[in-house]
């Protein structure tokens, strides 16, 4: 069954704590994004490695732990892109991206874990060497999406880090549905 499309605007957790998974964006160092995002990628490993529940839904309305994998790898490679193009570019306007339409394409239920949690964990460690190369100014130039929201090169990271934070809250709370122990 597919999963009903988020269509909220998350740029919210920029300015205010995640009720549901406890982000609060003020509180990472910016300098610090490139070990998160290894520290994210190597729970995503744990995550892959057990079997049990891994492509089960916890509800029709939510992803197995398998999809939000396959959406993480995702989102590293996309914000990788991006930061890429803000660090190149001035003021670049993002390609639109439809995650739902991607899940489906890529068909994350599907995959592999093994591939994924590879190719996750390469995505994730050219994602961190990109942030780790960030300094000075570089922190304050712009991208923009289609909507009209404006990120700088600090504000795109931390915004990524709540996403792939927040799904990690999610998938532990799945597995607490489905009675898997995490580990």
């Amino acid at each position: 069954m597919p999963i009903v499309p988020d269509t909220k605007d998350w740029t919210w957790v920029l300015s205010r704590p995640c009720p549901e998974c406890g982000y609060v964006a003020a509180d990472v160092d910016r300098d610090h994004l490139g070990p998160l995002v290894r520290e994210n990628a190597a729970a995503w490993q744990d995550i892959l490695a057990r079997p049990e529940g891994l492509a089960d839904r916890p509800s029709d309305d939510r992803w197995s732990a398998l999809e939000y994998a396959g959406h993480i790898e995702d989102v590293y490679r996309i914000m990788d892109a991006r930061l890429a193009l803000m660090l190149a570019e001035d003021d670049p306007a993002f390609a639109n991206w439809d995650q739902d339409a991607t899940a489906d394409e890529r068909r994350y239920g599907k995959a592999d874990p093994v591939e994924l949690a590879a190719a996750l964990d390469t995505a994730a460690g050219v994602l961190a060497a990109r942030y780790e190369t960030v300094e000075g100014p570089a922190w304050d130039r712009t991208g923009r999406r289609s909507d009209g929201s404006t990120f700088t090169v600090d504000s795109l990271g931390r915004y990524m880090l709540h996403d792939v934070v927040h799904h990690l809250d999610d998938v532990a709370k799945g597995f607490a549905v489905l009675g898997v122990e995490r580990g």
